[in-house]
């Protein structure tokens, strides 16, 4: 009984993760954190370690089905990348001598409100607007908007995914599945760098859990990052609209 317990929640906790992965460069942690703390009482550190190592092969082949389908932009997205991991680094710090405010739920409204935007108002612009930027200010941009983000993550502790897609496409001023791509190639490093440290401090997870989670989140994330290559760009940000507010309105039901 208790394992069927357990399959029944990685699975749906999988499949919510897969789907924002897939979609909208969502990290798995917002997701299948809560469910495995919220139904099987999971310890927090060990949860998010487990959620985060899901996130490694997810974010992996959604960023390969987007590069495979030329959504990917990896020249910038690395240069944004190491100013991502140095500012989270930066931003932890700084978090540890500030009092704990309340930051848990920043994330959470997030998603839900980038989920509405997407519904209300899509991005619409095209590849040939984003080739028009010069290379020089791109990567400039990149470091900055890489700064933001990393001090941010580190500062909140989540919301990675949804803060890459916000400023991808509203400051970049990226195309909705190039911006998605982008971000899931940068999660894949972050997200490895994060569970590497989570079970080194906090030891080994529980090996049924972490391989259910990594599974059924690589399986939903294959699948929904296919459907959003070939999908066009009204019907992909109404796709992941929806996905976005359905997993926050989740998450703020059932919080850790």
């Amino acid at each position: 009984m208790e394992l069927l317990i357990t399959i029944i929640v990685t699975f749906f906790a999988g499949m919510g993760a897969g789907l924002g992965t897939g979609f909208a460069g969502m990290s798995a942690a917002a997701v299948i954190s809560p469910m495995l703390i919220t139904f099987l009482g999971m310890d927090a550190y060990m949860a998010v370690g487990i959620a985060l190592s899901s996130d490694v092969l997810a974010s992996a082949v959604s960023a390969y089905t987007y590069g495979k389908n030329k959504n990917l932009d990896i020249k910038n997205g690395l240069i944004m990348m190491a100013s991502v991991l140095v500012f989270t680094v930066f931003g932890s710090y700084i978090a540890s001598l500030v009092p704990p405010a309340t930051m848990g739920n920043f994330s959470v409204f997030m998603t839900l409100l980038l989920g509405i935007k997407f519904i209300v108002k899509p991005v619409m612009t095209t590849k040939e607007a984003m080739q028009n930027v010069s290379a020089r200010k791109r990567a400039l941009q990149s470091i900055v908007c890489g700064v933001v983000i990393g001090f941010i993550c580190g500062f909140v502790g989540a919301g990675g995914g949804m803060m890459m897609l916000l400023i991808l496409t509203t400051v970049l001023g990226y195309e909705l599945k190039t911006a998605v791509g982008t971000s899931v190639f940068i999660m894949t490093f972050t997200a490895l760098t994060g569970a590497v440290s989570h079970f080194a401090i906090g030891g080994a997870p529980d090996w049924t859990v972490w391989l259910l989670c990594v599974v059924f989140t690589l399986l939903w994330a294959r699948i929904a990052a296919v459907f959003a290559n070939k999908a066009a760009p009204k019907t992909l940000n109404r796709a992941t609209g929806i996905v976005l507010v359905i997993l926050g309105a989740v998450i703020l039901l059932f919080p850790g």
